[in-house]
């Protein structure tokens, strides 16, 4: 019989909060214990100590009052980018089971962050854990669940901090299309919902209208995996058929208002059935919330899409 050769385990989960939070997540015990366990198990204890070398130690309690540690340090610690974290499952005598080498990355994505999980095992005792590491998975879809639960907890008591960050961006893209065409994408109600909108699967509409006169209005909300839902509020300022659009919109992750922002989209009619088009923002973001770059690639991204919905 050939010997059980574990796979790697990957998973991403996208959590609709500051890239730093969700890092902060992991950097003390008192959080690690809210969390760190699957469906079934608590966490009664924990050591943790976020550098280089310190440890990460947690004991999860099983539905039979059983107590099951997994020891480990810290190898590598890149606020707010990366963690690395040498993982042992220990067995009742304190001794390694399997060794669980533990790679986790934070990254920006539109209204949060994302994070990815890679998990590579190595069978020190592969009668006892083979098991453990089959249901690995499993165990770790229910263990984000909890961190998703104790982000949204962790969100609401810490302390409201008023003040307003600015920022702002330019992009630009070259579209092999005429401008009325690209004009059309920006301001018909049906041809922007071809690619204005989360990534299909991570996010549905809940509400969407779009009033396109100057003075007028545009609502875009919807539901990310995970629950989080965005509202775009929007209202139009300036528009000059096949040139310029000019509005400001307030953006809000459930009720919390998180930026107002000023917004101007210049067309420009290249050579026969090229269009240039230009996107200035000024964003004011609130009460602590921290952008990081976040909008900026988020708009990109819409573009990317808008790209795509000319169909040419």
């Amino acid at each position: 019989m050939a010997e059980f050769q574990p796979q790697p385990v990957q998973l991403s989960r996208v959590f609709y909060a500051p890239r730093d939070l969700v890092f902060k997540a992991w950097s003390s015990a008192e959080h690690v214990r809210h969390w760190f366990c699957p469906t079934g198990f608590t966490a009664p204890d924990a050591i943790v100590d976020m550098r280089v070398g310190g440890a990460f130690e947690v004991c999860m309690r099983g539905p039979d009052g059983a107590d099951n540690w997994a020891r480990g340090i810290f190898t590598e610690v890149t606020p707010v980018d990366r963690l690395v974290i040498d993982l042992h499952a220990m067995d009742d005598d304190g001794l390694p089971l399997f060794r669980a080498y533990t790679e986790v990355t934070f990254a920006n994505t539109p209204g949060g962050t994302r994070m990815d999980v890679l998990q590579t095992y190595t069978l020190l005792k592969t009668l006892k854990a083979a098991p453990m590491v089959q249901g690995a998975p499993i165990g770790w879809a229910q263990t984000l669940d909890k961190l998703a639960v104790e982000i949204a907890r962790m969100q609401q008591t810490a302390p409201t901090q008023r003040s307003v960050v600015h920022g702002a961006f330019h992009l630009q893209r070259i579209y092999d299309a005429p401008v009325e065409l690209v004009y059309r994408a920006l301001s018909d109600e049906a041809a922007k919902r071809k690619w204005f909108g989360g990534e299909e699967g991570k996010w549905q509409a809940i509400e969407r209208f779009m009033d396109f006169r100057v003075g007028g209005r545009e609502r875009a909300k919807g539901r990310w995996e995970g629950g989080m839902v965005s509202t775009f509020d929007a209202i139009y300022h300036d528009i000059i058929p096949n040139e310029r659009i000019v509005y400001s919109y307030e953006m809000h992750l459930d009720d919390r208002k998180i930026s107002i922002s000023l917004a101007t989209m210049q067309l420009k009619s290249e050579a026969p059935g090229r269009t240039t088009l230009m996107v200035s923002e000024q964003g004011a973001f609130l009460d602590g919330y921290k952008d990081d770059g976040a909008r900026e690639h988020g708009t990109g991204f819409l573009l990317d899409r808008l790209g795509a919905s000319l169909g040419l």
